[in-house]
């Protein structure tokens, strides 16, 4: 096992030693969220023709935790070791900027999909929920994944303590999560605000990942992908950057 495969495998660990909070946590919370929203709006709320409003509500919530997990992942590790001061034990190491890249968004990636499917997996027990394109449940599921992945990576760069750290989860993450389409389709909002919606990557990732289960979508699956790819090069391309320079890890 060489350099990056180590810090992967000691990232994985990481979160897979406190399963309980990590992943069970989140999966309970979107069940909760499916419980409370599809009871209470199941009878008053039609997206699509022939989907329920439950299974509606079942990619978006799958989606909604496996960014946010994706994110909480990488970003809350560098926080922590800049806070405990270990993160210097990794720059003792012949490991370069891109297999810190790697391993850290590697691990989000592992734990935002397997949050996912644990979503999803709960999920199936309360709705029906087809299959439709499969090859684009995973294709965004994989780059949502890496691109919140990449971003809880940027914003452990930037954090120095925890504070800054939920400043930017609760104004940032949050709001552009929830505003991406879980819940509602944009079709339903106001002009204005559908105007706003699209320039939201949030709501590319949920809309392309919710057309792999239903065929039908808000915009193109193809604008999405590449939406969302575009974001995810230039997130990339700015956390390369960060680590080539050791920006807030070297001082």
């Amino acid at each position: 096992m060489n350099g990056w495969q180590t810090l992967f495998y000691k990232e994985v660990w990481r979160f897979w030693k406190v399963a309980f909070q990590t992943i069970a946590g989140p999966v309970l919370t979107a069940m909760l969220y499916l419980l409370i929203f599809g009871h209470a709006l199941e009878d008053h709320v039609k997206v699509y023709d022939l989907v329920s409003y439950t299974a509606f509500l079942v990619p978006g919530l799958a989606m909604m935790s496996l960014l946010q997990n994706a994110f909480a992942n990488s970003s809350s590790s560098l926080i922590m070791s800049k806070v405990m001061g270990n993160l210097v034990f990794l720059l003792l190491t012949p490991l370069s900027y891109v297999h810190w890249y790697v391993a850290y968004v590697g691990a989000a990636v592992v734990r935002g999909v397997i949050v996912g499917v644990g979503v999803f997996a709960v999920s199936a027990l309360f709705t029906h929920v087809s299959f439709v394109a499969p090859v684009w449940i995973v294709t965004f599921a994989l780059m949502g994944a890496a691109l919140m992945g990449t971003l809880g990576l940027i914003a452990g760069l930037w954090a120095e303590k925890f504070d800054q750290l939920a400043a930017f989860q609760n104004f940032v993450v949050m709001p552009m999560t929830f505003l991406s389409g879980v819940f509602y389709s944009i079709h339903s909002l106001p002009s204005f605000w559908q105007g706003v919606s699209h320039f939201n990557p949030f709501f590319y990732m949920i809309d392309g990942f919710r057309y792999g289960f239903f065929g039908v979508s808000d915009v193109s699956p193809w604008l999405s992908f590449a939406v969302v790819g575009v974001a995810l090069l230039c997130v990339s391309a700015l956390a390369l950057q960060l680590l080539r320079t050791g920006y807030k890890i070297r001082s």
